[in-house]
């Protein structure tokens, strides 16, 4: 299995990236959420620039929030930039969508807006809004077509999964891992714990809690209840103080960055359960056996807190 890193795209993560090349991580993901974080583009290019081998991607992209041509375009600049680095999720949206008070994309308008770039990226002619759109970059602006990156596509449940075996060459999802793909990114995050160090300790929960806090972003946001997690009725009560119209604002602020002030008021380190990879070096050496058993080729771990250096060195210290 590969371990990849993923980061919410800043400068900061840029820092990170020539870190990880540095430890040898496969690859490094960035996140596509403009309401929250910086271009996920320009930050691609910035890493590509300063780095040499470590593999780059979106992950994940999300259709609609670009037009199909500027995703093509964007995608062929980073692989003139990085030429056989760059691999490309894509994904229906959750705070790329959400935080901006929109929906997540339809199983029909992600699939469409995936297979409109895919057959850009082809050369070939395809429609968009109405009217014929092709790739029509001469020598020098974009590699020639078709340009040929490999494609993952978020895949949670059984209709995504099939749409990925049709059209894509893998998976990406969250935490669990799907057998039957040659390639299946698994989105993780956790810390490793230091000798005599618990789970709940105050380091242990500062590299973890933005992580914790996004079942309770992802709950509200469908509007579920939230009354069987630790601290979910301070936390409803919180958010459901904000006007409403502003409240899918404060649902996501923060989002695998820092705890919000409802998050604050809802989760304690001793009430909750640790995130999936935190553990002594043994224990996150297991859990991520048991993740290659189950279909995992890659996993995509998510460092966080006030030292990500210290995350990065010691998890590529577990796995070396």
């Amino acid at each position: 299995m590969d371990i990849s890193c993923a980061f919410p795209a800043n400068s900061a993560a840029v820092e990170a990236a020539v870190l990880a090349e540095e430890l040898g991580y496969r690859r490094v993901w960035i996140y596509d959420s403009p309401a929250l974080y910086h271009d996920v583009w320009v930050t691609l290019a910035r890493i590509a620039e300063r780095t040499e081998r470590i593999g780059l991607g979106p992950g994940v992209l999300v259709p609609h929030l670009r037009h199909p041509m500027t995703q093509a375009a964007a995608i062929a600049t980073l692989d003139e930039l990085a030429p056989g680095r760059l691999a490309v999720a894509l994904g229906a949206g959750f705070t790329g969508r959400l935080a901006m008070g929109q929906p997540m994309l339809s199983r029909r308008q992600f699939e469409g807006g995936v297979r409109q770039v895919m057959a850009l990226l082809q050369g070939e002619v395809v429609e968009v809004d109405g009217a014929a759109t092709q790739m029509l970059h001469s020598e020098g602006f974009a590699p020639p077509r078709p340009i040929d990156v490999p494609i993952l596509v978020n895949a949670q449940g059984p209709r995504g999964q099939a749409f990925a075996r049709e059209v894509a060459d893998g998976i990406t999802v969250s935490f669990t891992p799907v057998a039957g793909f040659d390639w299946c990114a698994v989105l993780s995050t956790g810390t490793v714990l230091d000798p005599g160090e618990s789970p709940t300790s105050e380091r242990a929960f500062a590299a973890t809690a933005p992580s914790l806090a996004v079942r309770y972003h992802g709950l509200a946001a469908r509007g579920q209840a939230l009354d069987g997690l630790p601290g979910g009725t301070e936390w409803t009560a919180s958010i459901e103080a904000v006007p409403e119209e502003e409240r899918h604002l404060e649902i996501h602020r923060g989002h695998l960055v820092e705890l919000s002030e409802h998050d604050r008021k809802a989760l304690k380190p001793e009430e909750m359960s640790p995130a999936q990879l935190t553990g002594t070096p043994d224990q996150v050496r297991e859990r991520l056996a048991r993740l290659e058993a189950g279909g995992a080729t890659e996993l995509m771990w998510q460092p966080m807190g006030p030292d990500i250096e210290r995350e990065l060195r010691a998890f590529a210290a577990v796995v070396a």
